[in-house]
This record gives structure tokens, C-alpha cells and sequence, in this order.
């Protein structure tokens, strides 16, 4: 994965002199290509097992190739399996039928912010605009989604 760093200025307000307001800045670099889920489990919001039953469900998404593509696919095709394993094709839908359970298992009202963190990588806030949540509710039930998903895969 190719990382995308971005430097950023900050400012914010100083010391207040003689009724004028001094701006001190800094600059602060993002990785814009760091997933979601990886943010919110660095900085301690999302414990081991929710983020490996995250990482998990989103290789089944992306094993299962649910997202819609928009060219021609140049992978290259093999003829033959390697002793007794399965088929490209029984591999893909076998991950979707693991990817459809997990959703299944997160239940309905939490799978919407499962699907666009994980599967989609948008940010929380974004999320929750997209879905009329209030802001910082997401995190909550991300966290319960992550909980049954990894109940699922026995985590």
C-alpha cells in the first residue's frame, strides 16, 4: 500500500496581549491511506479483538470481490488447484458466505457504520453524516458491531 503523507498547518490561538491575539503554528503530517480502523485502534479506541475481527471482515470483502469493478479484471486465470485446496472461485464464495454471515450476525441497525468504516474506509464522521447519527455516537456502535462480527469468527 502506498502511504500518502500530507502535511497539514494548524493554528491555534496564543496568549492574549494587550487585546491582540498572537497565532502560533504547527504543522502536523496525516497519512491519508491509513484505514479507519487502523486510526481508531492506534490511538485506543478499538481493543485487539475488534480490530482483528475488523481486518478480518474486510479480507472476506475484499477475498469475496463484492465491490463493484469498473474495468476489464487482468488477473491471471490458473487451471489447476494445489492439492485438495479449493478453486479461486469456491475461495470467493466461500469468503462471501463468511462476509454475509458476519453482517448478518452484527445485526441490522449496526451493519450500515460496519460496512462503510470497514469495508468502505470512510472516516467515523463522515459515516455518521452519511447515516443522520449524531456526531460521536458512531464509536459506540461500531464497537458493538465489531463485538458480534468477532463472536462470529470465534475471536
Amino acid at each position: 500500500m502506498k502511504r500518502t503523507l500530507v502535511e497539514r498547518e494548524l493554528t491555534q490561538e496564543g496568549p492574549r496581549r494587550g487585546g491582540t491575539v498572537r497565532r502560533r503554528r504547527r504543522s502536523v503530517t496525516v497519512n491519508l491511506a491509513e484505514p479507519p480502523l487502523s486510526w481508531l485502534h492506534a490511538r485506543g479506541h478499538l481493543d485487539e479483538r475488534q480490530f482483528d475481527a475488523g481486518e478480518r471482515l474486510r479480507a472476506d470483502y475484499e477475498r469475496a470481490q463484492i465491490a463493484p469493478s469498473i474495468t476489464m479484471r487482468w488477473d491471471p486465470v490458473r487451471a489447476k488447484t494445489t492439492g485438495g485446496g479449493l478453486s479461486p472461485s469456491e475461495a470467493q464464495i466461500a469468503a462471501r458466505e463468511r462476509f454475509e454471515g458476519a453482517m448478518a450476525e452484527a445485526g441490522r441497525g449496526l451493519k450500515d457504520v460496519l460496512w462503510r468504516v470497514v469495508c468502505a474506509c470512510e472516516s467515523l464522521p463522515d459515516a455518521e453524516r452519511a447515516l443522520a447519527w449524531p456526531a460521536r455516537s458512531g464509536k459506540l456502535v461500531l464497537r458493538l458491531a465489531l463485538d458480534r462480527v468477532g463472536d462470529f469468527y470465534r475471536l
